[in-house]
C-alpha cells in the first residue's frame, strides 16, 4: 500500500525537528460546479539530514504518529 503523499509549502520552521505545511487543493462545489481554493496545515517532522526553511517547496507523506499532532514526515524538498 502506497503512503499518502502531499506537496506544500513551509510556513513555520520554529520548533525543533518539526515544520509546518500549508497544502492547497482545487475542489469543485457539488452544485455549482466552481473551483473553490481550500488549504489546510499539517505538521511534520522534519529529519536531520533534510535542510529546508520557510517557503521551500515540499513533499511529505503519511507515517506513524510522531505525536498528538504530527503524523508527517518530509520526504524531499523540490526545487522552485
Amino acid at each position: 500500500m502506497a503512503s499518502k503523499k502531499l506537496v506544500g509549502i513551509i510556513t513555520n520552521n520554529k520548533l525543533p525537528k518539526t515544520v509546518t505545511v500549508r497544502v492547497d487543493v482545487l475542489k469543485k462545489d457539488a452544485k455549482y460546479g466552481k473551483s473553490l481554493a481550500r488549504h489546510k496545515k499539517f505538521l511534520a517532522h522534519l529529519p536531520a539530514e533534510i535542510k529546508a526553511n520557510c517557503g521551500d517547496v515540499v513533499v511529505i507523506e503519511a507515517c506513524r504518529p510522531w505525536s498528538a499532532k504530527k503524523h508527517f514526515r518530509v520526504v524531499e524538498v523540490k526545487l522552485v
